[in-house]
C-alpha cells in the first residue's frame, strides 16, 4: 500500500500530539519522561534560608553540605548583598516576585526535585549519614509525625507542646512530653517531605522554625526529635552593630509572620507573653462595625486579645476618673452581662457600656471640657474623651490612634424611671426603674471592681429577656448566631 505525502504528514502530526500528551499527562506509576523534570527522586535537598546578608557563614555552610554530596539551595528574598561566593552546584532561589519572571514558588518541583528537604540554619556543619537517618525516622514514624528535628551544637533541644487557640488569636506553648512535641526550643535542622513543605501557605517565611511549627500545629502534625546533633561552625563573635541589626530584623520578621498567621498573642512555656496586635500607637485590629457584628465574628474568631486588653485598660481608667469626680455610673448592657457571667468583658464584645446620671456630667473635668468646647479632649494619660457623633452620649477612646472605646450613656430619672434622649434601636436599649440604682453595688469586672445595678439578673432580663445570663448569644443573631461557629 502506497503512503501519500498527505497521509505521512497526518501520521506525523498525530504521533507528535501523542508524544506531547504523554509528556504532559504521564500515566500513574510510569517513569518520568525526559521532556519533563523528574519529581520526587530519592534524596534530601538542603535549603539555607535563615541567614543574614551581613556577618554570615553562608559560603562555609553551603560548601560543607554540598560536599556530602546533596543538592543545596540558598533561598532569599533577593540576592545576598554584599555578594556571597557560592560553591559550584549550589543554586539560588529568589522569592521576591519580579515582573519578568514566573512566580518563584508556582512550580517548586523545578527547584527541589528530591522527596525530602532539610531546612538548615546558617553556621551548621554536616554529619555524614545524619540527614538520611532523619529521613528514615520520618518515614518509619507512626501516627501524625511529619517533621523531624536534630539539634545544632552541644545544647539539646527542648521539646514543647504548642496549642493554637485560633478563635482567641493565641499560640500557647508548654512543656512537651517525650514523643509528643509540636515545637522545639533551640537551634535545629528540620526535615520534612517536600510535598508537605510546599503545601503550606507560608513554606519559607522567616523565622522558618516558628512558621513551620505553627502551620504544622494547625494541621495536627507531630514532630520527632533526634538525639544526634549537627556541629556548629566556629565563628567570630558578632559585632555589637551586627547583633543590634539581627535582633531588630528578627523582631520585624516575627511580627510580620504572626500577622500573616493570625496570631496576636504568644504565651511562652515559662509564662511570659509576646503581643503582636494593636497598641496606643496603632489603629485597632478591626474596622467599623456594621449591624453590631464585627468582621472577626464572621471569620469565626472572637475579639483579639490585644483589643480586650485595651478595653479593660480603658474601662479601668474611665471608671476611676468617674469615681474620683463623684459621677454615679453603672455597668450597662453587654458589659453588665459579661460581669455577671464571667467577671470580665464578653470575649466577642468590641466596646464597654456604662450608664451615668446626666446631672453628674459636669462633675467630671473631661466630660465638662468636652461639653464646653464641643471638641475631643485628650487627658494626661492619652485617652481621648469626646461627644459621640451618633447622639447625646459620650465616648472615651483608648487613644487618638486606637479607637477602642467606652460609651457613656447619660440617663435621667422621670417619674421613677431612668430614661435618656438617644436611642439607637438596640433590643436591649430600654428604660428601667431607678430602683435598680438605689443602691448601686460593686461587682468584679475586667480585673477591677465596678459599680452595677442591684439585682443584676432582673435588670438583664428586663433588658435582654428571660435566660439572658444562661444563654449567651452574639450581638446580632440575625447576622450570625453563636452556634454557627
Amino acid at each position: 500500500m502506497r503512503v501519500t505525502p498527505c497521509q505521512a504528514a497526518l501520521a506525523g502530526a498525530i504521533g507528535l500530539n501523542l508524544l506531547l500528551l504523554y509528556c504532559t499527562w504521564r500515566g500513574p506509576g510510569g517513569s518520568p519522561p525526559s521532556c519533563r523534570p523528574p519529581r520526587g527522586v530519592p534524596g534530601v535537598t538542603v535549603l539555607l534560608r535563615d541567614f543574614e546578608d551581613f556577618e554570615n557563614d553562608l559560603t562555609g555552610t553551603a560548601r560543607s553540605f554540598a560536599s556530602l554530596p546533596v543538592p543545596v539551595l540558598v533561598v532569599a528574598e533577593t540576592a545576598p548583598y554584599p555578594p556571597v561566593p557560592l560553591p559550584a552546584g549550589v543554586n539560588l532561589l529568589l522569592l521576591r516576585p519580579a515582573a519578568d519572571r514566573p512566580p518563584p514558588l508556582a512550580r517548586p518541583e523545578l527547584h527541589v526535585r528530591t522527596r525530602h528537604v532539610a531546612l538548615v540554619p546558617d553556621g551548621t556543619r554536616p554529619v555524614p549519614g545524619l540527614l538520611e537517618r532523619m529521613r528514615d525516622a520520618l518515614e518509619e514514624g507512626a501516627g501524625d509525625t511529619r517533621l523531624v528535628a536534630a539539634p545544632v551544637g552541644s545544647v539539646p533541644l527542648r521539646c514543647l507542646e504548642l496549642r493554637l487557640e485560633a478563635r482567641a488569636w493565641t499560640a500557647r506553648y508548654g512543656p512537651g512530653a517525650p514523643g509528643l512535641c509540636r515545637a522545639v526550643e533551640g537551634t535545629a535542622v528540620l526535615l520534612l517531605r517536600t510535598r508537605d513543605l510546599f503545601a503550606l501557605p507560608f513554606p519559607l517565611t522567616r523565622p522558618v522554625p516558628t512558621a513551620l511549627f505553627v502551620q504544622a500545629a494547625f494541621r495536627g502534625w507531630g514532630l520527632r526529635v533526634m538525639p544526634a546533633a549537627f556541629p556548629a561552625a566556629r565563628r567570630p563573635p558578632v559585632s555589637p552593630h551586627g547583633r543590634w541589626k539581627t535582633e531588630n530584623l528578627a523582631e520585624t520578621r516575627r511580627r510580620r509572620l504572626m500577622r500573616d498567621l493570625g496570631i496576636k498573642r504568644e504565651v511562652l512555656a515559662d509564662g511570659r507573653e509576646r503581643w503582636y496586635g494593636c497598641s496606643k500607637e496603632t489603629a485597632r485590629c478591626f474596622g467599623t462595625v456594621h449591624a453590631r457584628t464585627p468582621q472577626y465574628l464572621l471569620a469565626g474568631r472572637w475579639t483579639p486579645p490585644c483589643c480586650l486588653r485595651a478595653l479593660r485598660e480603658t474601662a479601668r481608667h474611665v471608671t476611676g476618673a468617674l469615681e474620683a469626680a463623684g459621677v454615679r455610673y453603672w455597668l450597662e448592657g453587654g458589659s453588665l452581662l459579661g460581669a455577671v457571667r464571667l467577671g470580665d468583658i464578653i470575649p466577642w464584645d468590641y466596646d464597654v457600656d456604662l450608664g451615668i446620671y446626666r446631672e453628674d456630667v459636669g462633675k467630671c473635668r473631661w466630660l465638662a471640657a468636652v461639653a464646653a468646647a464641643g471638641e475631643p479632649v485628650e487627658d494626661a494619660e492619652g485617652f481621648l474623651w469626646e461627644k459621640a457623633a451618633e447622639g447625646d452620649f459620650y465616648r472615651v477612646h483608648y487613644s487618638q490612634s486606637n479607637r477602642l472605646h467606652v460609651d457613656l450613656w447619660p440617663f435621667y430619672p422621670r417619674g421613677g424611671v431612668m430614661t435618656k434622649d438617644t436611642w439607637l434601636g438596640h433590643p436591649q436599649d430600654v428604660e428601667f426603674p431607678e430602683s435598680f440604682l438605689r443602691p448601686r453595688v460593686p461587682m468584679p469586672f475586667a480585673g477591677f471592681t465596678a459599680m452595677a445595678p442591684n439585682n443584676a439578673r432582673a435588670f438583664l432580663e428586663l433588658k435582654f429577656g428571660p435566660g439572658a445570663v444562661e444563654n449567651p448569644e452574639y450581638p446580632n443573631p440575625a447576622v450570625k448566631r453563636l452556634g454557627q461557629d
